[in-house]
């Protein structure tokens, strides 16, 4: 069995190595994303004028008014004295064509004073540009930039399948690092000043049983995050109900054939608001989405600052139909059922933003762990597959071996 076991490791090591190696090296840089974003595109970011900004709805409507070719689709809702005012925007269907206009861009900083337009970029262009370098390491590390195609997000599919494969993975790598019950200290030993193969072999096999639980819950959120409606949710459904969601129960149309909303933003938010303070939230609304693959907006509501839910559960949100303006949804991080809880939990895992900073400093040393064990392993593979090589050629040709010893440094 053991053989086998062995056989399993070395092939799902060695389709999944590069994907963990990328993914854990970008994975240690966007655990920072938003402070270093900000830092290398402050025109994105920091308001060029001083005084007092308008109100972000207003903006939003003059933003439309000068382009009709958009409409937003993420605003905050307040302003965060100092910041630009960030927006993202999708396409609306030309007319003309029946297509949805190619924007170039898909993300503004806007004065929040003048309103005037002082950054832009398309999110997730493959571009190592200062102002796209943050964004597409991001897209990188989940998706590899793989484009879609056959109707789906092929990265993010592939990316999902390494994920499972990851996980399968971590019980085998478990299973052989404990060969015998006499035998266990070692495999929590690291033979520094020895080095070269045995080093090698120790942080792969060593580093991996200390970080096995850490290793684990990545991979499983891994899934969680590439694969949820396909996988996870119908899995957990099995042993737990879920509250409807507005993306699990409804199929996403492409923006060419985008949902109209009947509603404006203004209507979206009050019933929203009107239904937080049925709830007794005391948060106020902070941001609005629109979703036109899906009909629905999204309203969340939480103190200024606090936008990108550093810690816990996140941020609630509640969801309204974009035509009708009935209630889809809600997302109330630590309630629901065991499974509701248990996928609220998977991104603030993924992140190590459930516990705050702390978490995210050992994510992004987590990430870096992940990219050593990947490449330790093909170091590892490579030594044995060049010992097995010279073995055959030893066993076929004894003469010829020996001059290929003699030729050895």
């Amino acid at each position: 069995m053991r053989a086998s076991l062995v056989l399993l490791h070395r092939w799902f090591g060695l389709f999944i190595a590069l994907f963990l190696f990328v993914a854990g090296l970008t994975g240690a840089v966007i655990s920072w994303d938003h402070e270093i974003d900000e830092w290398l595109n402050p025109q994105l970011f920091d308001a060029r004028s001083a005084g007092v900004g308008q109100d972000p709805l207003v903006l939003a409507d003059a933003l439309e008014a000068r382009d009709p070719r958009l409409q937003v689709s993420f605003m905050p809702l307040a302003l965060e004295p100092g910041h630009a005012v960030g927006m993202f925007v999708d396409p609306r269907v030309d007319p003309a064509t029946g297509k949805a206009y190619e924007l170039g861009f898909n993300q503004l900083g806007l004065d929040p004073v003048t309103g005037e337009v002082q950054g832009q970029r398309m999110w997730g262009a493959i571009s190592l540009s200062r102002e796209n370098l943050l964004p597409f390491l991001y897209k990188l590390h989940y998706s590899l930039h793989i484009p879609d195609g056959f109707g789906v997000e092929l990265g993010i599919w592939l990316f999902g399948v390494v994920a499972i494969i990851w996980c399968l993975d971590c019980l085998v790598a478990l299973w052989l690092s404990f060969p015998s019950a006499r035998g266990w200290r070692k495999s929590f030993a690291f033979r520094w000043k020895q080095g070269g193969y045995k080093l090698h072999f120790d942080l792969h096999r060593s580093g991996g049983v200390w970080l096995w639980l850490l290793l684990l819950t990545l991979a499983v959120t891994s899934v969680s995050m590439n694969l949820e409606r396909q996988v996870v949710r119908p899995l957990v459904e099995l042993f737990s109900p879920l509250t409807p969601s507005p993306f699990a129960s409804r199929t996403p149309v492409t923006l060419d054939e985008q949902v109209v909303p009947l509603l404006d933003r203004r209507q979206v938010v009050a019933v929203a608001a009107a239904e937080a303070q049925r709830l007794g939230w005391q948060a106020p609304a902070a941001a609005l989405f629109h979703s036109a693959e899906f009909g629905v907006y999204g309203v969340g509501f939480y103190e200024l600052g606090e936008d990108h839910g550093d810690a816990g559960l996140g941020n609630p949100w509640l969801y309204v139909d974009s035509r009708s303006g009935e209630l889809a949804g809600a997302h109330v991080p630590g309630t629901g059922s065991a499974g509701d809880i248990f996928l609220q939990a998977q991104f603030p895992l993924h992140s190590g933003r459930i516990i705050g900073l702390p978490g995210r400093i050992l994510v992004s040393l987590l990430g870096l762990a992940v990219a050593m064990l990947s490449l330790t392993g093909l170091v590892i593979w490579a030594k044995k597959r060049r010992s097995r090589v010279l073995s055959e050629r030893r066993h076929q040709s004894p003469g010829l071996a020996g001059q290929e010893a003699l030729q050895q440094p």
